[in-house]
């Protein structure tokens, strides 16, 4: 270990202006995407001012569960979402069924939902939307606003008249907010507590500094026309980045609704958590590279919202971040303990960044304990980045189980 310690040192010494040089490169780099998430943290702590009145008119809505091979739970949450204090004559659930078996369509139209049956060679939330689309065209149904669930989400019966509010005082989209209603495993606890952090983050600290909340793939609502314009010039995978990169260019804002829940299976198992994050690393990385270019214009134009979208996607995954900072840290305290002191600080800002950013209600025993499978789950999105290739061709199915 000696011998190892001194070539190292001597090594340092004969290249130390270049060392430090790219020392200080890496440092500022991993710096500015802390103190990203730290800013963002600190605002989410500021309580909102302002809450939308009860709305005068009531909107129709189409409600529209995309179900690929979700006989397990699609069910359940259709019934779930019927119990709805809305109206029941001004929202319909249109169950788009991807190969789902003839009595689960046959249950869902006893429940008076409309199913739509398709069976296509790429499967894809974007393709289950846009049939949808063409549905509702083609029965000439009428609908002032789309909203979008995940097969497995549930809801509170006051869901469509608060996401009503916020529609009749202008809003054109909305971002519910998504919690877990499973952490059966450290998986899912983790996967919760990243769901939060996310929350936390990305979309009330940014909707509290002015900027568009993320959206998330379910629990949104969209102008029924916009989304009608918008969900056919989406790609394939990553329907909900699509549509934020498509929105934020027009300069559309995108609110969140932080009172307005909707519950969310987590992924439960390491190989789930893989596949999953395989997919949303793709999207995020096929969709930075196809609008950087767009990023001179929209500055010229004052397009901030559109700006900091990309520059997000330009940051490392959370789990990836905290990972190589500890590891860099221990390199560093290996090599040359006075460079590694700014490295442990830097751990220590982001550990206070994520522990503003995780809620009271996360942090117990199950927490403590999903922790220790981190290193695990940060080995499987660093392998990630070597399988990227076709993830965003083809299409990755999540499962979901009844709970």
């Amino acid at each position: 270990m000696e011998q190892y310690f001194y070539m190292g040192s001597e090594w340092l010494q004969k290249n130390e202006y270049a060392w430090t040089i790219g020392e200080a490169i890496l440092f500022l780099l991993f710096l500015i995407s802390v103190l990203y998430l730290f800013i963002f943290a600190i605002f989410s702590l500021r309580k909102r001012k302002f809450h939308y009145p009860e709305a005068k008119k009531r909107y129709r809505f189409a409600v529209l569960f995309p179900a690929y091979k979700e006989d397990s739970v699609i069910i359940n949450s259709v019934k779930s979402f019927f119990g709805q204090n809305y109206p029941r004559e001004l929202y319909d659930i249109i169950v788009i069924s991807d190969q789902m078996t003839q009595a689960t369509n046959q249950a869902l139209e006893d429940l008076s939902a409309r199913v739509v049956e398709i069976s296509l060679p790429n499967s894809s939330k974007t393709n289950a939307l846009r049939k949808a689309m063409t549905y509702i065209e083609d029965e000439n149904l009428q609908y002032d606003v789309v909203v979008i669930m995940d097969a497995d989400n549930i809801v509170d019966p006051d869901y469509l008249d608060k996401i009503n509010d916020a529609f009749y005082s202008g809003c054109a989209a909305v971002q519910t907010h998504r919690v877990a209603k499973n952490r059966n495993t450290s998986v899912a606890v983790l996967d919760a507590v990243s769901e939060e952090i996310n929350n936390s983050i990305f979309r009330k600290g940014h909707t509290r500094l002015g900027f568009s909340s993320a959206l998330m793939g379910s629990g949104m609502a969209f102008d029924y026309e916009l989304f009608k314009e918008s969900i056919f010039k989406a790609g394939h995978v990553g329907v909900d980045k699509q549509l934020e990169m498509i929105l934020l260019k027009q300069n559309i804002y995108i609110e969140y609704l932080e009172d307005v829940y909707t519950y969310d299976e987590k992924v439960a198992n390491k190989t789930s958590f893989y596949q999953q994050r395989r997919r949303w690393l793709a999207t995020q990385f096929t969709n930075l590279f196809s609008g950087i270019f767009s990023m001179p214009m929209a500055m010229l134009r004052g397009n901030w919202d559109y700006c900091n979208k990309l520059f997000q996607w330009m940051m490392l995954p959370r789990v990836i971040l905290f990972g190589f900072i500890v590891l860099l840290a221990l390199l560093f305290t290996w090599l040359d303990w006075m460079m590694s002191i700014k490295w442990w600080g830097l751990l220590l800002l982001l550990c206070i960044t994520f522990s503003i950013a995780v809620p009271d209600y996360l942090v117990d025993k199950k927490l403590r304990n999903a922790i220790l499978s981190l290193p695990v789950l940060f080995i499987l999105m660093f392998f990630n980045f070597f399988r990227l290739k076709g993830a965003t061709k083809e299409f990755i199915h999540t499962e979901h189980k009844e709970n």
